[in-house]
């Protein structure tokens, strides 16, 4: 039986627009040039349709409509975004009810990939944007008064309880929204730091959530949550400023994760490693389709271009029609990195 999604509908998160992507310099980048007509391969996908997904995570929209423009222009039937959690995802893009999310995390979406098929099912090559960090952070001036640096300090109830915020004595940690990757790695590792009598998890609409952590830190009260980048949070409580980052007492990550060393060079552990976001499409699509199959391999879209947009769509610009023109300003101001792509993959098509 066929998924049931949500389509994308006007957003409605407030942004402005970050001078990266919507400066006056875009204009100076050249027009992409028209395939020529005689050309078998310019439209390898003409006639085939393409069906994205994307979480319930609005500021995925700018990486996804990146990938949907490049799929265009060779030529592929486009639909609009759909929205579906990254569990149920995955096992609409292994069927083929879908064909291709964004915004797949490696390692984070690891068992999600596994429960869907694998590689028998699913493709995922290359790496779209790398080094995509997560962790937990507690305001700066409580760190410092308390002289709190690991998360399992709020093992002591005093210590816990300066995070409090509905009056049950448990800190409250801001967390993930049901169903994401984020939230099996933080049940995990409350339990198995022995936390779970002191820090409760706090789950509901990320955004909604984090907007009264906002409100509460800006009331000076001491804040508790848990964040990723790329995302905009880190452009509002900047780390090393407002927040600092919380280490956990050691490496403790769930099912198909297990075993990974989460330590980083320096010796400090945040209980995550950096991930990878990939292009995950339907198996069956990539071997039928090699144009398609090149583009999610040869795409790239930097860390810190996303939290720009993201922050953008946060600050006033969250409108489709904003993000439609946020994607087509950062294709003109890479215009010539985004040809490449297209090029790539005419020419795989073409062999």
């Amino acid at each position: 039986m066929p998924f049931r999604f949500r389509s994308v509908g006007p957003l409605t998160r407030r942004a402005a627009a970050a001078a990266c992507i919507l400066a006056g310099t875009l204009s100076l980048a050249p027009a992409l040039a028209a395939p020529s007509a005689g050309d078998a391969s310019a439209l390898p996908g003409k006639g085939i349709r393409v069906q994205p997904l994307q979480s319930s995570n609005a500021e995925e929209t700018f990486q996804t409509l990146l990938v949907a423009r490049a799929l265009q222009k060779l030529g592929y039937d486009t639909q609009p975004v759909k929205e579906i959690e990254y569990a149920t995802a995955h096992v609409a893009i292994a069927n083929g009810d879908a064909t291709f999310m964004a915004d797949h995390w490696d390692p984070l979406h690891a068992d999600f990939y596994k429960n869907a098929g694998g590689d028998a099912k699913l493709w995922r090559k290359g790496a779209y944007s790398p080094n995509a960090v997560q962790g937990y952070l507690i305001d700066r001036k409580t760190a410092e008064q308390y002289k709190i640096t690991h998360l399992d300090q709020l093992k002591d109830p005093k210590l816990a309880a300066l995070f409090d915020a509905n009056g049950d004595g448990r800190a409250d940690l801001t967390g993930c929204n049901p169903g994401w990757g984020c939230e099996g790695v933080i049940d995990h590792q409350l339990k198995d730091f022995g936390l779970s009598g002191t820090v409760a998890h706090v789950q509901g609409s990320y955004a909604a959530l984090m907007a009264d952590t906002i409100a509460r830190y800006k009331q000076g009260k001491p804040i508790l949550y848990y964040t990723w980048t790329p995302y905009w949070v880190s452009g509002v409580l900047r780390p090393g400023r407002d927040v600092v980052w919380l280490q956990v007492p050691r490496s403790s990550l769930p099912g198909e994760q297990a075993g990974i060393d989460t330590r980083l060079p320096d010796g400090k552990n945040y209980g995550f490693i950096p991930n990878v976001q990939k292009i995950v499409a339907n198996k069956a699509f990539a071997d039928k389709n090699p144009a398609a199959a090149k583009l999610f391999e040869v795409m790239q879209l930097p860390v810190a271009d996303i939290n720009a947009q993201n922050l953008a769509m946060r600050n006033g610009q969250a409108r489709q029609a904003d993000i439609d023109r946020h994607v087509d300003g950062w294709i003109r101001a890479h215009q010539a990195a985004f040809d490449g792509w297209i090029r790539q993959a005419r020419e795989a098509a073409a062999h």
